[in-house]
């Protein structure tokens, strides 16, 4: 996953032009981007309080999809005007907001998550606004699938990107490993909800599952990434073009080793509800 270059405000949320850009083609985004392993939805039905779900940055809904089909009642809070009409037509109730910015209305829910959306919230504001819609003893979940790409396929994609991006706020080589971006992003939200003092002490969850990619399906899916969503046709066919040929020397596909990495609490009791 490309990380934000470290001259850069090291906070993703900063990045509106950069958060608000997916739905540029919702379609594709819906189509491609994967869903969340069962074994994740299944512990978020089981471990929240009730089936009230608030999905923050519920994007077109798929996480919010996969929690209905889970039995749970599902209102989505999603920025992008375009991504929010998406998530209607597929049947979530969704509302037009950044979560800093939007009115509860004193309306309260068993659950709040986000799927791969958190790390574009203010960490502390959306914390402190999770605990005001929560019930007591009300759980947040935030989630994100993260990946890499086979070595050949992740270098292909870095050369590319530079060469065609020479000053992109993204720095594809700038973590380790896809794990130590993702993992900053777990440990910037426990940050968070710590300092919000009104939730307990956050958990970490882990789901490691895996799927299967041909060139045309990732290729499909790479302009939805956040390193390629403001790039120009020209810039983002020359990605594509080396990528391919980088999955072509594959054998035409590969298998994607996926890690769903989850931070979680539950609010702490109030005094006035003890």
């Amino acid at each position: 996953m490309p990380t934000i270059r470290p001259q850069e405000p090291p906070e993703p949320h900063r990045f509106r032009q950069v958060a608000e850009s997916f739905g540029i083609d919702p379609d594709r985004y819906d189509r491609t981007r994967p869903h969340y392993p069962q074994a994740l939805i299944r512990r978020i039905v089981t471990e929240s309080p009730g089936p009230d779900i608030l999905d923050i940055g519920c994007g077109t809904g798929i996480a919010a999809r996969q929690l209905q089909a889970g039995g749970c009642r599902v209102l989505g809070v999603e920025p992008d005007p375009r991504m929010a009409e998406y998530a209607r037509r597929t049947g979530v109730t969704t509302e037009i907001s950044t979560i800093e910015n939007w009115d509860p209305a004193d309306r309260t829910f068993d659950a709040v998550i986000s799927a791969q959306a958190w790390h574009w919230v203010d960490p502390l504001a959306g914390a402190a606004k999770a605990a005001q819609a929560l019930r007591p003893t009300g759980r947040i979940v935030l989630f994100w699938n993260a990946f890499q790409p086979p070595a050949p396929i992740t270098e292909a994609f870095v050369t590319a990107l530079r060469r065609a991006v020479p000053d992109s706020p993204f720095d594809p080589g700038a973590a380790t490993s896809a794990l130590d971006a993702y993992q900053r992003m777990i440990d910037l939200a426990a940050k968070g909800i710590r300092e919000t003092t009104r939730f307990t002490t956050p958990e970490q969850w882990r789901f490691d599952w895996t799927l299967d990619y041909t060139r045309e399906a990732w290729l499909d899916m790479l302009p939805t990434q956040g390193a390629l969503t403001r790039l120009s046709p020209t810039q983002q066919a020359l990605i594509l073009e080396a990528v391919g040929a980088a999955i072509d020397a594959q054998g035409g596909t590969f298998t994607m080793p996926y890690t769903a990495l989850a931070i979680t609490a539950t609010t702490r009791p109030s005094r006035t509800d003890c």
